[in-house]
């Protein structure tokens, strides 16, 4: 650069001043007769930082770079310091003894390595060639991947060279790029640096510029693109945000939830909570969080839960407690992701049933599904009264309470398809102990339990209906009420049909006929002869499918009485 602009330039004054005193350092070092290991490493650094001063002489816009008018003072700060230290070790005087000396070295040679380390980094990022590195500028819309990528590049030399004010004005604008654009997480996560960001997330760093990368990492680990959740975590994400979760603010714990939960949508990353203490962690958020903690918390447990040594220390703390209280007073998906845990503990062992037994999980499961407006949480809350229901005590409150078992039928009427396979097994399950006068008040569903036998999927559906049937059948009015009913009654004549053997198998619709003449009554014999079954079971029959003989025996007993009281008339 020409004298005038160096005169004009304060930096290019202080980068001659450092070329001067590095030197003169360059031949100190080679001639100290105290301490020469250290020198020979100190000296070996002087030379790395004399190509690197070079480099940033040689780059066109280097005086440009507002990092460089704190980087440079300190650099020269230390190679003044380090000229002190060589005169010293040459004379051979320690003032205050050789341990006092040793030690200054350390330090002298930390801090040399560190301006050494920001110097490389400030040259690798390419931004002392581009002319707008003055001001960090945020890329129009529609950028090319190639200024967002120097963008981003200038954002991170500044975030972990510079200060805190450039700290907090990069972090500013790194999570107006990730608000702004949801395609930008992965780009930053190849041209920036996570590790930084996630290193940002210690305590001892300032609070204003911590909780400022607290929300990027939460931003880059909720982020659509997975290479995004996958860098967050590979870079050590999980342990910090779960410390956040433990001790942070409201706000912070809030992001930190989100962010774990993200995190451990990933199978492969679950088995980390564990190994980062996070199981009580994430059940003191689920008691005492604020809403929007405890949802994403449950989440991050529904997550988890199917690591068996995260099971155990689920058990183990105290999470069967706080999930049921979730379930009851939580938000509405806080609700569903709770009943989902304690389905999927139900459905673990006899262990965790035993643990919901008692903490009156039963009956506040069964309070709940009369209030839920979600139709995926009272999925789960069936599923787990389901395999609740396996233990005798259990099986018998519910066979006994008429509302659940009218619930039951409610969503076999009117439930979707999944909430309707699960009501048919549970009722199927408990209609074994169930009271003649409540098979009665589940008449009305009967009719949905035959449409629900035309269905082949899901598998156990047409059986779960089928037995149903056969059970609720056993009472007389129900038999009435079924045949009285022609379009179910078609239904199960069609069933019979050896045609649609392929949809479904025989023995289902055969075991309901046979259950609807099992009284001997002759209007239900009569209806069903009315309704064409008599060719089909006696196909079957022919075929010697189990049970329809008998069927056909009884159905013939009404059809021959008809035959002679018409015979009788004429």
């Amino acid at each position: 650069m020409h004298r005038a602009a160096a005169a004009a330039n304060p930096l290019q004054t202080l980068l001659d001043l450092i070329n001067s005193t590095l030197s003169l350092l360059l031949r100190s070092s080679l001639s100290v007769r105290s301490f020469v290991g250290r020198w020979t490493a100190i000296h070996s650094k002087l030379a790395s930082l004399h190509s690197s001063v070079a480099d940033i002489s040689d780059s066109p816009h280097w005086a440009q770079n507002p990092l460089l008018h704190t980087l440079l003072p300190q650099l020269l700060s230390t190679l003044q310091r380090l000229t002190a230290l060589a005169d010293q070790c040459t004379d051979g005087e320690f003032a205050g003894g050789k341990l006092l000396m040793q030690s200054d070295l350390d330090m002298a040679s930390s801090s040399l390595s560190n301006q050494l380390r920001d110097l490389d980094l400030l040259l690798r990022s390419g931004v002392l060639h581009q002319s707008n590195a003055i001001v960090l500028s945020h890329p129009a819309p529609g950028s090319d991947k190639e200024d967002l990528g120097f963008f981003i590049r200038d954002l991170f030399t500044r975030l972990q060279i510079g200060g805190v004010e450039f700290k907090k004005k990069a972090l500013e604008s790194l999570l107006q790029l990730l608000n702004g654009d949801d395609k930008s997480s992965g780009l930053i996560v190849r041209e920036g640096n996570v590790a930084y960001l996630i290193h940002l997330l210690d305590f001892h760093h300032q609070p204003s510029v911590r909780e400022q990368a607290i929300f990027a990492v939460c931003l880059l680990a909720t982020a659509d693109d997975e290479s995004s959740r996958k860098a967050v975590f590979e870079e050590g994400g999980l342990g910090p945000l779960l410390r956040i979760l433990e001790s942070g603010s409201t706000h912070l714990k809030e992001k930190a939830a989100m962010a774990v939960e993200a995190l451990t949508a990933d199978p492969e990353n679950a088995w980390a909570v564990s190994a980062y203490g996070g199981v009580s962690v994430l059940i003191e958020a689920c008691r005492s969080g604020s809403p929007v903690t405890q949802t994403h918390a449950a989440g991050a447990i529904r997550n988890v839960v199917n690591v068996e040594e995260i099971k155990t220390a689920l058990g183990e703390e105290g999470a069967v407690p706080v999930l049921i209280q979730l379930l009851l007073a939580g938000t509405i998906t806080a609700q569903e992701k709770s009943a989902n845990c304690i389905a999927i503990l139900a459905s673990s062992d006899e262990y965790f049933r035993a643990l919901i037994i008692q903490e009156r999980g039963l009956q506040r499961l069964m309070h709940l599904i009369q209030d839920l407006p979600n139709s995926d949480t009272l999925e789960h809350v069936l599923r787990a009264i389901t395999w609740l229901s396996a233990s005798d005590s259990c099986s018998k409150i519910l066979s006994s309470s008429t509302i659940f078992l009218i619930q039951l039928g409610e969503f076999i009427k009117q439930g979707n398809t999944t909430l309707q396979q699960i009501s048919a097994s549970l009722l199927a399950h408990l209609l074994v102990n169930v009271s003649d006068g409540n098979k009665r008040a589940l008449g009305s569903c009967m009719g949905s339990l035959v449409k629900l036998m035309e269905s082949p999927k899901p598998v156990g559906l047409q059986e779960s209906a089928a037995q149903s049937l056969v059970s609720l059948l056993t009472v007389r009015s129900n038999r009435k009420e079924l045949v009285r009913d022609e379009k179910s009654v078609m239904r199960l004549v069609q069933m019979l049909d050896a045609k649609n053997h392929e949809m479904v198998a025989s023995k289902f619709p055969l075991s309901v006929v046979a259950a609807v003449l099992s009284g001997g009554s002759g209007g239900c014999r009569k209806r069903m002869v009315a309704a064409g079954a008599h060719p089909h079971l006696q196909r079957l029959a022919e075929m010697e499918v189990a049970g329809a003989k008998k069927a056909l025996q009884r159905l013939a007993g009404s059809r021959l009485k008809t035959i002679f009281s018409r015979s009788w008339r004429e």
